[in-house]
């Protein structure tokens, strides 16, 4: 006897066949591997035999039709009409045409080349902002945590001037002068004044060339274990940092250069 797949209330299925079967989807189906629903099935079927239709369909429609004969055609046939066009003075129906070609192509090309400058305006703005603010406020004892945060708030500030981070005030126009008075305000000043306006940002025991002292600009007391050619390098606290805080680690070798 046949099982059939599925039944939609207990009380129909045959006693004897009560085992075979288990409540799914608010009916009672056949509870077996690789079992499936017979309608689901022929569904399934009926739908790929449908698209394999309508593709030989397709590719009988376009059967011994070469796309670069087609393309010659089509040039061919846009010569003859402009041909025609001249013959009887339209000159400037077949300039605006031709204008129209032209500018759509330009347009096109355009386009690929602004969205690659932006593109490499981007990578520059993280080499020159990004890496130059994490640089000097690593220095000052920045947390590891606050890379993003940091570099977001320079960003709001800095912005790249012929390739040099340039600070401006916050209409987007005035250049931001630094301690001086007179020459711009670099990343060091201005990482200085977030020890003291953000003091969360960097660590609390980072001592007086952090957030303690923030005029001190030179006067990092973090020592960087990646810093050559000075007593700081030390192989054995790189190897330390890196298996206790690689995060950490990662900004040091950034900040060392």
């Amino acid at each position: 006897m046949t099982l059939k797949f599925k039944y939609q209330k207990k009380e129909e299925i045959p006693a004897e066949h009560l085992a075979f079967y288990a409540e799914r989807d608010g009916a009672w189906q056949l509870d077996g591997d690789g079992v499936a629903d017979k309608t689901k099935l022929d569904e399934f079927r009926n739908n790929n035999v449908a698209l394999l239709k309508q593709l030989d369909e397709q590719k009988k429609r376009f059967e011994g039709i070469d796309p670069d004969a087609v393309r010659t055609l089509a040039e061919e046939k846009r010569r003859l009409e402009e041909a025609q066009q001249l013959k009887a003075g339209e000159f400037d129906k077949v300039l605006e045409t031709r204008v129209r070609a032209v500018k759509g192509e330009m347009e096109g090309k355009l386009s690929a080349v602004t969205s690659e400058r932006d593109t490499l305006n981007s990578r520059l703005v993280a080499i020159q902002i990004d890496q130059g603010v994490t640089t000097a406020a690593t220095k000052r004892g920045l947390r590891v945590t606050a890379i993003p945060d940091i570099t977001a708030r320079a960003r709001s500030v800095f912005k790249l001037v012929n390739g040099v981070p340039t600070a401006f005030e916050n209409d987007g126009s005035t250049v931001r002068v630094g301690k001086d008075g007179i020459a711009p305000l670099t990343l060091d000043e201005w990482v200085s004044a977030q020890a003291v306006e953000a003091p969360h940002l960097f660590e609390s025991n980072a001592g007086g060339g952090a957030a303690g002292n923030p005029g001190g600009v030179g006067s990092a007391v973090v020592k960087n274990p990646w810093k050559r050619n000075s007593a700081e390098w030390n192989v054995t606290e790189q190897m330390t940092m890196l298996r206790n805080d690689p995060q950490r680690a990662a900004a040091m070798k950034l900040a060392a250069g």
